[in-house]
């Protein structure tokens, strides 16, 4: 491999990037449309740039012929949750893949086993299965999992690295543990209230989808010729919402839901409808 041609040979990991990516978006997706709660708040991935790989490779001290096993995140990965217990259950779907579509190499759990640095993250490397226009092919891939606070350090952290290239002075070294203490202290601290957070986030939620039915159940009626019923309906529900009555909605999304029941019944008789 003394003269790679890259593009070839970034080929597989970009599938394998944007093929992880559809798969534990689709389990934040699913766990949404059932009503559970996802650990996955969202998820990225990115493939080395070249310069990068050759940097990495001259700091392990790697032949270019050993960076497809030396190197364990040309291809990565990262899975972002609210909390540090969501990062295990991500953990555990991860485990549950074993065998099926992908291989576990290597764990690395950063959170109990913090760097010096202060950096946190759960890393688990894979090998996975790739099939492109020149064959099939096995590579490794890096899964990173963490906190909204973890990152956001890890972030900062790594743009301070590329600009002293890894040698950050110690005043700001210092600066960087004492923010990583805070963010795990955050961490600490949203763990503590995650169910008055989460039962809040599945009040939001709920109210969501009772006005997004509400006003859906409206537009039918105006698209289906009933304008006069469709705006009182929509007055009653202006009313409503100014009080943020939950109940209240539901109950009125119920109704024109046995309204637009009606119609689909009925047919055109308006006489069928009423808002009294």
């Amino acid at each position: 491999m003394e003269n790679i041609e890259w593009k070839k040979f970034l080929i597989p990991y970009e599938h394998a990037v944007e093929e992880l990516k559809v798969k534990f978006r689709s389990i934040r997706s699913e766990l949404l449309m059932v009503g559970a709660y996802s650990p996955i708040e969202f998820v990225v991935g990115r493939v080395k740039r070249v310069s990068s790989i050759l940097e990495k490779a001259k700091l392990l001290n790697l032949e270019l012929d050993e960076i497809e096993e030396g190197i364990e995140d040309i291809a990565g990965i990262r899975i972002m949750c609210q909390f540090v217990e969501d990062i295990y259950t991500v953990v555990d779907f991860i485990r549950e893949r074993e065998g099926k579509d992908m291989e576990i190499v290597n764990i690395k759990d950063y959170i109990t086993n913090q760097k010096d640095s202060g950096y946190r993250s759960y890393h688990v490397v894979v090998r996975y299965p790739i099939q492109t226009a020149f064959g099939h092919k096995k590579i490794l891939a890096e899964i990173q999992i963490r906190t909204l606070a973890m990152n956001f350090w890890a972030t900062i952290e790594h743009s301070l690295n590329y600009k002293y290239k890894q040698q950050i002075p110690e005043h700001v070294t210092d600066r960087l543990k004492k923010a990583a203490d805070a963010a795990m202290v955050l961490d600490q601290e949203m763990s503590e209230i995650r169910y008055e957070i989460r039962e809040a986030q599945k009040l939001f939620e709920t109210k969501s989808n009772v006005v997004s039915a509400i006003l859906g159940h409206i537009q039918q009626l105006r698209v289906r010729g009933f304008h006069q019923e469709a705006e009182q309906y929509h007055q009653e529900f202006e009313n409503i919402w100014i009080l943020s009555d939950l109940q209240e909605l539901k109950k009125l999304a119920r109704k024109l839901r046995e309204q637009v029941d009606d119609y689909d019944t009925y047919g055109t008789d308006k006489n069928r409808f009423s808002t009294d």
